[in-house]
């Protein structure tokens, strides 16, 4: 039998081989750095400060997570966290949604200069000091709401659902139109059960920028009844660099070099203590966060 030889050959096994490779070590270049933060936190104190640890936990201390779970600051640091995730998730996600339903409509008088007028601040911004002052007279001040209300807009994720609303057929409008059905209807009928998708991405990219924050709870809340737990896993870290040489006493000395040894395993504990939350959040929107970066990007 005569073979083809315009046909493609698919299945190349050193192809594969080689595929495989290039992603294993992808993954190993992405994972390694958490997993070692892992290990060293689980290690005994003395192997966390050397940072000889590379494959298994040298020894198993649960020291550190003890005294994690034991401290009160941190919980009411988690609190604080996630009021601010919750809120700002709900608050970006409903406000995009709405602004780029209005904006996906051809029929919107302005509708190019609307979409203009929010282009620009997001290129050019006004910088801190007027935002400062902003914050200030709007009373938000040492205010959870300086937290909550300045982020509950975002104009990436109104173009990224704008983008994707654009992809839904026309005809399925036209039918839901001549069903009788009004504009809250089409909202609510069309667009919200079709844009799960894109609704995850908007609310992954809101839960993590929201839980990775600290600059701006560093600005904008002086006192740290409400700062969330970045804040506070910043101000561990920098204020837990004690010098020796700051110590005369040798007993005192000796004393300061074990709390920097139990110092470095809290740190490393802490990092995973606190990364945890954000990383069990991906399973749940996994099956819809492909499908919503892929849609998301194509244009009408």
């Amino acid at each position: 039998m005569k073979k083809n030889k315009n046909k493609v050959r698919e299945g190349n096994p050193a192809i594969t081989v080689l595929l495989y490779i290039l992603a294993g070590l992808t993954a190993f270049i992405a994972l390694y750095p958490m997993y070692y933060v892992l290990i060293l936190s689980l290690s005994e104190p003395q192997y966390a400060a050397s940072m000889k640890v590379y494959v298994w936990p040298k020894g198993f201390n649960l020291a550190a997570y003890q005294l994690l779970l034991k401290d009160t600051k941190i919980w009411r640091a988690y609190a604080n966290t996630f009021l601010y995730v919750v809120c700002n998730t709900v608050l970006v996600v409903t406000t995009c949604t709405l602004v780029a339903y209005g904006l996906s409509n051809k029929n919107l008088l302005g509708r190019k200069y609307l979409t203009m007028f929010l282009l620009i601040p997001m290129y050019f911004s006004g910088g801190m000091i007027p935002r400062f002052l902003l914050i200030l007279k709007m009373g938000l001040y040492d205010s959870t709401l300086s937290q909550i209300i300045p982020a509950a807009f975002s104009i990436w994720d109104i173009i990224l659902i704008r983008s994707f609303f654009r992809t839904i057929p026309d005809s399925l409008v036209d039918a839901a139109r001549i069903d009788g059905a009004g504009v809250i209807q089409v909202l609510t009928n069309v667009f919200l059960p079709l844009g799960k998708p894109i609704f995850a991405v908007v609310a992954v990219y809101t839960i993590v920028g929201t839980w990775n924050s600290w600059f701006s709870a560093m600005i904008y809340l002086p006192h740290t009844e409400w700062q969330p737990l970045q804040l506070f896993l910043r101000r561990v870290l920098v204020t837990s660099s004690q010098t020796l040489s700051q110590v005369m006493d040798p007993e005192a000395a000796r004393e300061a070099a074990l709390r920097a040894l139990s110092n470095a395993q809290l740190q490393y504990a802490m990092i995973i203590f606190t990364s945890l939350p954000v990383l069990a959040t991906y399973p749940f929107f996994q099956r819809y966060f492909v499908k919503g970066m892929v849609l998301g990007s194509l244009k009408e």
